[in-house]
């Protein structure tokens, strides 16, 4: 039986700033999506009374068990996900795993790796869909990676097989650019980088972006539009954005929901409305079918 929202709210304390939980009543998306369309990055939360969060969590999200997130998906139209473990939950990948369990051919996993796992925990991880860990370089998901961290989780990528996802904002991309340019793993980043956009399209972050998708081992999620944007709805500026980005490097682009979008200023931003946006990034079926179908089943192995 699947736990109410009352219950959940007596098991974890009220959401934090931010996080007000996914738009209620998306419209629903004029844009068709191709057979086989991917959203490459969405979180599931909880349930807590099943799979607790973390004590040491920076931030506590409405639950998003992974029904809903299935639920919200098969409404914008897409057959497969690729689901990111959150800080929320930290180490303990369970409501991940079970995410994955419930439709194996159409889920992969981005785990969190701790120095503290053994071998056979990430074996366990890697039979069970997960293709990639995360590292974070955004100060409101803790401090960054220490050397001992980033030599473990590169280690681990590289024997299994993995890709690297790396989430950084503001000027993060070019402070942390060396080390990314150095990574022999292929790489992807989160959001367009979250760049600054008073910047501008040739601003440094974009310049330090485009450098990096230069390499070859490098990809990058148009995702976070709402995240990106200092417009607002409909993301206008975001989206120009996006499409640069596709236009110059079609074959390594990745779009996700980012469903259900915590630690956002403001309202939730409407998924239906960032759906219809990845046709002003990707305007001709060819584009579309690179970025929701063809690149991710590459990518991520599906």
């Amino acid at each position: 039986m699947t736990e109410s929202p009352l219950a959940w709210t007596r098991l974890v304390p009220p959401p934090s700033p931010g996080n007000p939980g996914p738009h209620p009543t998306p419209r629903r998306p004029t844009l068709r999506l191709p057979a086989g369309a991917t959203d490459a990055h969405c979180h599931v939360f909880g349930p807590a009374s099943v799979y607790p969060f973390a004590p040491d969590r920076p931030f506590t999200p409405v639950p998003a068990p992974r029904e809903d997130v299935a639920a919200r998906q098969r409404f914008l139209g897409f057959e497969r996900a690729v689901i990111v473990q959150s800080t929320v939950h930290g180490a303990d990948h369970r409501a991940l795993l079970a995410a994955l369990a419930a439709d194996p051919a159409n889920r992969r996993g981005v785990a969190l790796l701790r120095t503290m796992m053994s071998r056979a925990e990430i074996a366990q991880l890697d039979a069970a869909g997960i293709c990639g860990a995360r590292l974070h370089f955004a100060s409101h998901l803790g401090a960054n990676p220490e050397r001992e961290d980033l030599r473990f989780v590169l280690g681990a990528v590289a024997e299994f097989g993995w890709h690297l996802e790396i989430h950084v904002e503001g000027d993060g991309i070019i402070e942390h650019s060396a080390l990314i340019g150095g990574m022999a793993v292929p790489v992807v980043i989160d959001h367009m980088a979250r760049i600054d956009l008073r910047e501008g399209l040739d601003g440094p972050a974009v310049r330090a972006l485009f450098s990096l998708l230069d390499r070859g081992n490098v990809w990058v999620k148009v995702s976070g539009a709402d995240r990106v944007s200092l417009t607002g709805p409909p993301y206008a500026d975001a989206a120009a954005v996006g499409a640069e980005i596709v236009s110059r490097f079609p074959g390594r682009v990745l779009w996700g929901s980012d469903y259900p979008h915590v630690n956002i200023s403001g309202d939730p931003p409407d998924d239906g409305l960032l759906v219809d946006l990845i046709e002003q990034m990707a305007p001709t079926e060819a584009l579309r079918g690179q970025l929701l179908v063809t690149n991710p089943a590459g990518f991520f192995g599906f």
